[in-house]
């Protein structure tokens, strides 16, 4: 009998990479791809995610814990000095930088003030990560790649890998999995089998509201909005084969004149808001859910600190 060599047994991966970006990156939207199933909200608005997210991908191999990150911008508010600092303290804690520039826009300002940023950070393998490139044709998509090479040779800094992606096509969505797991560390399982996130399930459920809430508002609306569920109740007496949950959130707005554009004439706006995020909220908990919305002002609360902690920043 031959003594089992531990060098052939396959070895076990676990680890965190984050994506980065500016604004409207694309980084949720693979996020959510890479998971198969929705953990970050999504929406063409920039600056849309507003807090890290976790979403854990499992495979007989490894354990990939994606952080999906605010995106890293000129910060106009309170708020948005806040977002930075989560950005940077993120990434300052992964095993691995998934950087993400869409296919579709040059190279700016911002994607090379991020990139200045990343060479600082001398440990930590970085892979570049072109988004969207279903909007764009092969000529285009080339250019990019060869302007992102030079990018990081400008800053000395040597990408590990640069992947084109598409995750809204589906197209080598399972490659980027593939090319971060080896720059994972060997550990078991970070998270049970089965988690695909380990945020609040109430966090979770404030997040689909407002994604809901920021489709079709003014350009000047979707940063003013934030939503806080105050509870999720079972409802008493129901029947076990027919379980109801209860759930009561405030949406918060800055001016009681963005009010009426939530609410829209009649209240219609709102009840397609409540609509639209109770059909994905039910999908998230498995279970029916009765939603009841209400609108409220926390007067210019992105620039006061005050209001930021009591509404989770």
């Amino acid at each position: 009998m031959s003594a089992r060599n531990p060098e052939t047994e396959t070895t076990h991966r676990a680890g965190f990479a984050c994506f980065v970006g500016r604004p409207n990156a694309g980084k949720s939207t693979l996020t959510n791809a890479l998971v198969g199933q929705k953990v970050a909200i999504t929406s063409n608005r920039p600056q849309t995610t507003r807090h890290t997210v976790r979403g854990i991908v499992h495979r007989p191999d490894a354990q990939l814990v994606l952080v999906d990150t605010p995106g890293l911008h000129k910060p106009r508010t309170l708020l948005g000095e806040r977002l930075n600092d989560v950005v940077r303290t993120t990434w300052a804690e992964v095993d691995v930088i998934g950087f993400c520039l869409p296919a579709n826009e040059k190279l700016g300002p911002g994607d090379r003030f991020i990139a200045k940023e990343l060479a600082e950070i001398k440990k930590t393998p970085k892979v570049a990560i072109v988004t969207k490139t279903d909007l764009v044709d092969s000529k285009t998509l080339a250019e990019q790649l060869i302007a992102i090479d030079r990018l990081g040779a400008e800053l000395g800094m040597e990408w590990q890998e640069i992947i084109p992606v598409s995750a809204v096509g589906g197209k080598q969505v399972q490659l980027v999995a593939d090319l971060l797991v080896p720059l994972l560390p060997e550990s078991p399982p970070l998270y049970p089998e089965g988690d695909l996130t380990d945020e609040p399930e109430q966090v979770m459920v404030a997040e689909l509201i407002r994604e809901a809430a920021l489709e079709g508002v003014r350009d000047e609306l979707p940063h003013s909005i934030a939503v806080v569920v105050e509870e999720m109740i079972p409802r008493e007496n129901r029947p076990a084969d027919k379980p109801l949950l209860d759930i009561h959130a405030n949406v918060y707005i800055e001016r009681p004149s963005q009010k009426g554009i939530i609410i829209g004439p009649k209240g219609q706006r709102l009840k397609e808001v409540g609509t639209k995020s109770r059909k994905h909220i039910e999908a998230l908990l498995g279970t029916p859910v009765f939603l009841d919305l209400h609108v409220k002002v926390a007067k210019d609360w992105q620039r006061d600190p005050k209001q930021l902690r009591k509404l989770g920043f």
